[in-house]
């Protein structure tokens, strides 16, 4: 079969599996695990098409008709496409391996339908990566989005209704933009294909309109800041696997529009694009680090993490169109394959992540990491799995996460002294903010590991813990095991995502010299050396073990010999670091930035006014929402209600609209 063919039947996988889900609506288990099976296979024929284009970077095409006159069916499967496609096979492939005994839960509940929208989800985001035709894109666009929410209200409680809410008119909104800036260049071509797009030659205001409507729809969908409210409610509230598909491959359509329409059909022309989603990436990932440091919802600090990942993504992505814009294929290149190289590590050590929250909360059945505790004992591979993604996440070498950031930080070191006076200022800004944003993912993290699985048990909960499944665990460590192979072999990974990266900026002139460091023909650097990747893969168990057993018969001694100035009881649970005293410091220091948070109430009543209600003092929201978001739906609300007056029931008027409007129509064509 050919790798259209193989794409093809990945998709009809996908929706069989998802229609005859509903069909077992009576028989719950054997829709799980139809569901679940359908989207495994799916998935494998999915790596096995993309993979032939990824390795040989040919494009295919298909072209038909369609059933509208006005919008061709085109079908491209390009390098791009073909990354994309593997990464979301990648992770619905072990998504789905783990649900087959996660959604068990879910029995009485909706598991059939959940199966049917999960599946629906994935299909649409696969078929839409490869569309070449604006109109269809759009299509498989809301479809993507209508399907992800259902999964997040999946639980029907008040708080995933609200993150639903705030969801479906975050991600609408961002669609309109999506759809202005395609009608746009639909009427400078007269085409909807994406073809007809690349051949334009727009004016520079016109092509930077463009560029920022789709830049800051499809960033809704990513979510970066200021466009993030819904993702840290919504990606919480939806079941853990459906959560580790949403923050690990749905977020990276936005990453994957942004690339498609500022580099691949506008051509990064100018280069003050580049500095505006590096400086948004810039602060999407400092204070995503941030927000999530003070969280305890051990998957609402997960998703404000991967608030924090599109920002480095989108740091990557600048440096390129910055390079592009001033023919610098080297630096655009660079960057290029930065922000793909760390789009991949994402879903892979965040899908692992979530799936291993997931586990926790399957035998806890609680998010709040104070209530965990102690659960290394009890549950030592997922334990072992999740600890492997926390030290990804942290960039720590060798493993995947240290390796994209790295390019990262070359693309910067380049862009700071090459160039223009704003690119060798924006570099080291920028350099300063991702170094702050590292440090504090390992703080972070560093929290998450030690309250959740290390110490005593908080919680009744906790201590009757034990393994999850097979299915689970073998998800996860599969996604922990790819998380190693991703770091150390960066030497034979970074030259395929390289022709990735280099069919977009139509560099020639890059070679992949030792190490896996791409460098100009005449220059000679190197990476990190195959010896060194051994020797740091090595430290990573022995290390700990060292430590371990230096330390393990001093601790022994200190619990039976130590005073008992906790009065003899739970010395572990009592005199242990809770989350919230392990981030005081830094809450106090960064006070300015955190404040009580007011959550948009999204009742029943929300189609005669949106109301804001205070509550959750406890909790901690960063002040976007209230300065930003908040009031924009409250000044909306207000020109809602003052333009009511237009509809007053009254026929007479109506007719004068209809009247006025073709008056307006006849002066506008005369002139």
């Amino acid at each position: 079969m050919t790798p259209l063919q193989l794409l093809l039947w990945s998709v009809i996988f996908y929706a069989v599996g998802g229609v005859v889900s509903l069909l077992f609506k009576r028989q719950e288990k054997l829709a799980i695990y139809v569901a679940g099976i359908a989207a495994m296979i799916g998935g494998v024929l999915g790596l096995c098409s993309s993979i032939p284009v990824l390795m040989s970077g040919e494009v295919l095409t298909y072209l038909s008709q369609g059933p509208f006159p006005f919008a061709n069916f085109v079908v491209r499967f390009d390098s791009l496409a073909a990354f994309m496609v593997m990464v979301i096979s990648l992770l619905v492939t072990v998504s789905a391996l783990y649900s087959l005994n996660y959604v068990q839960e879910y029995c009485g509940r909706g598991a059939w339908s959940m199966g049917f929208f999960l599946n629906l989800f994935i299909a649409s985001m696969v078929a839409l990566v490869v569309m070449d035709n604006a109109f269809y894109f759009i299509i498989l666009f809301e479809m993507m989005s209508l399907a992800s929410w259902f999964l997040v209200i999946a639980d029907q409680d008040d708080k995933s209704i609200r993150a639903g809410l705030l969801y479906f008119f975050i991600a609408h909104a961002g669609s309109i933009l999506i759809m202005i800036a395609f009608f746009l260049m639909w009427r400078e071509s007269g085409s909807l294909d994406f073809d007809s797009f690349r051949q334009l030659s727009l004016s520079p205001a016109m092509a930077s309109i463009v560029f920022l409507l789709g830049f800051f729809g499809f960033g809704a969908k990513a979510g970066m800041l200021p466009l993030h409210s819904w993702l840290p409610q919504a990606h919480p509230a939806a079941p853990s696997h459906a959560s580790a598909l949403m923050s690990g491959v749905m977020v990276k359509i936005g990453i994957f529009g942004i690339i498609k329409v500022g580099i691949d059909l506008l051509g990064a022309t100018q280069g003050w694009w580049g500095i505006v989603v590096l400086a948004f990436g810039a602060v999407s990932s400092v204070l995503g680090v941030m927000y999530a440091l003070a969280e305890h919802d051990i998957k609402r600090l997960l998703a404000w993490h991967t608030v924090e990942n599109i920002g480095i993504i989108l740091m990557g992505v600048g440096v390129a169109m910055v390079g592009m814009a001033n023919n610098m294929p080297v630096l655009a290149t660079i960057g290029l394959l930065g922000a793909i190289y760390h789009l991949l590590n994402h879903a892979v050590f965040k899908g692992l992540l979530f799936l291993g929250a997931g586990a926790v909360i399957y035998r806890v059945h609680t998010r709040d990491m104070e209530k965990m505790g102690g659960l290394a004992k009890l549950m030592p591979l997922t334990a072992t799995a999740f600890l492997i993604g926390c030290m990804a996440i942290s960039a720590l070498p060798p493993l995947n996460g240290f390796v994209s950031e790295w390019y990262t930080y070359q693309s910067l070191f380049s862009m700071s002294h090459e160039g223009t006076f704003i690119m060798r200022i924006s570099g080291p800004i920028a350099i300063v903010m991702l170094a702050i944003t590292g440090a504090l993912a390992a703080m972070c993290f560093v929290k998450v590991y030690g309250v959740s699985f290390c110490g005593g048990a908080r919680s009744e909960q906790a201590t009757h813990a034990r393994e999850v499944p097979w299915t689970m665990t073998a998800a996860m460590l599969i996604l922990a095991a790819i998380c190693v192979i991703l770091g150390v072999g960066a030497t034979y990974i970074a030259p395929v995502l390289a022709n990735v990266a280099m069919s977009l900026t139509h560099a020639t002139d890059i070679t992949v010299a030792q190490g896996a460091m791409l460098v100009p023909n005449s220059a000679s650097q190197a990476m990190i050396s195959p010896a060194m990747t051994l020797i740091l893969l090595l430290a990573l168990p022995i290390i700990p073990l060292i430590i371990y057993m230096v330390f393990k018969g001093k601790q022994l001694d200190a619990r039976r010999k130590g005073d008992a100035w906790a009065c003899g009881y739970a010395w572990e649970k009592e005199m242990s670091v809770s989350a919230g005293g392990f981030t005081q410091p830094l809450r106090s220091m960064f006070a300015p930035l955190y404040r009580l948070r007011t959550q948009l109430d999204p009742s029943a009543r929300l189609a005669q006014t949106l109301e804001v209600t205070k509550e959750g003092a406890g909790k901690v929201e960063p002040f976007w929402d209230e300065k930003i978001i908040y009031p924009l739906v409250r000044v909306i609300n207000r020109i809602a209600k003052r333009m009511q007056c237009l509809q007053g029931g009254d026929f007479r008027l109506y007719c004068l609209y209809v009247v006025a409007a073709l008056i307006v129509l006849l002066v506008v064509i005369a002139a």
